[in-house]
Order: C-alpha cells, then sequence, then structure tokens
C-alpha cells in the first residue's frame, strides 16, 4: 500500500510504480539506469530494484540523437527507472571540457524526454578501468569494443550507488551520534 507521502514523490519524479504483489514495497524500490555518453555511442547499465547492484545493460547508438532519446525513454518506462545518473568526464584536473560540455547538453535534451532529473556522476578513468576488466576476463579485443561502453556506465552507477549508500551511513551515524549527545 502507497501511503499519500509515496504517491506524491511518484507524481513529482514523473513516474509510478507498479509492480508484482511479491516484488520489493515500494518504500524500497530504487531502480537506477546509468548512462556513459559517447559522442559515438552510449553505454548503459540498471541496477536492481534496490539500487545496490549495476548491471551492464546495452549499447546505444549516440546518433540520430531523436532515436536515441527515443530509445533511452523506452528504457525508463520498460524498467520502470526512477532515477538516471549520467558520467560527467571531467578533466583530470576536475573541469568542465569539451566532452563534458557535450554530455551537458545530451542531458538537458533527454530531461526534456524523460521528464525526470538526472544526476552527473564524476566517471573520470572509467572507460580505462572497463578496458583493463575486459581484458582481465579474457574477453577478445573485438567482443571488448562492442560492450567496453556498457560495462564503463555500470562502473559509474556502482560507484554512484555506492557513494550514496556511504552518504547515507555517514547521516546516519552522525544522526546516532547526536542522539547519544543529547541523552548524557
Amino acid at each position: 500500500m502507497i501511503d499519500d507521502n509515496q504517491a506524491e514523490q511518484s507524481q513529482v519524479q514523473g513516474s509510478t510504480t507498479s509492480l508484482p504483489s511479491s516484488a520489493t514495497p515500494p518504500a524500497l524500490i530504487r531502480r537506477v539506469l546509468g548512462l556513459d555518453v559517447g559522442g559515438r555511442r552510449i553505454g548503459v547499465a540498471i541496477s536492481d530494484y534496490g539500487g545496490m547492484i549495476a548491471t551492464p545493460l546495452t549499447t546505444l547508438q549516440a546518433t540520430p540523437r531523436p532515436r536515441t532519446l527515443e530509445q533511452i525513454e523506452a528504457l525508463v518506462r520498460e524498467y520502470e527507472v526512477n532515477e538516471i545518473v549520467v558520467g560527467l568526464p571531467l578533466t583530470l584536473s576536475g573541469e568542465i571540457g569539451p566532452q563534458a560540455q557535450l554530455v551537458q547538453s545530451f542531458v538537458t535534451e533527454l530531461e526534456a524526454v524523460v521528464h525526470q532529473s538526472i544526476q552527473f556522476f564524476d566517471e573520470r578513468l572509467t572507460t580505462v578501468v572497463a578496458e583493463q576488466m575486459l581484458r582481465d576476463l579474457g574477453v577478445k579485443p573485438e567482443k571488448r569494443k562492442a560492450r567496453i561502453d556498457e560495462v564503463a556506465a555500470a562502473i559509474i552507477l556502482q560507484d554512484y550507488l555506492d557513494h550514496m549508500r556511504n552518504q547515507i551511513a555517514v547521516s546516519e551515524h552522525d544522526q546516532d551520534d547526536t542522539a547519544m549527545t543529547q541523552e548524557v
């Protein structure tokens, strides 16, 4: 059963969640889509319903842009996504360079299509890590190219999920410390 607060949050996010009765209770649902946006391809990853584990999903062609935006919108609906994270390729010095500006422009267009806010997350060196991971797993070079973007998206998404989980843990710890101080 969804209370008024949860229904209001669902409307604000622009999506509603309908799940089978055996699924996780709505208060625990957090399905996140991760994107690694490039000039030619866009890697896509999806989290589990608890927002704990990222899995590579697919790789989309970045052009034509309207078709790509429609494909992402379809994935958001199909997977009942309520949060989107896009890797922001900052320079090694942490500045917004030309590639990051292209990603920001893409996200502006995507927000208009999916009607959800989209979070940026630092993705420096994720493609390098994805390449090394695939190499270590023994994936042949020709197959690596086909999977690199979705694996990079999964790394971005997993880093984001871990970061958010750590933020919550720190916040809860600080609240516990405050409560203990007030009891004394």
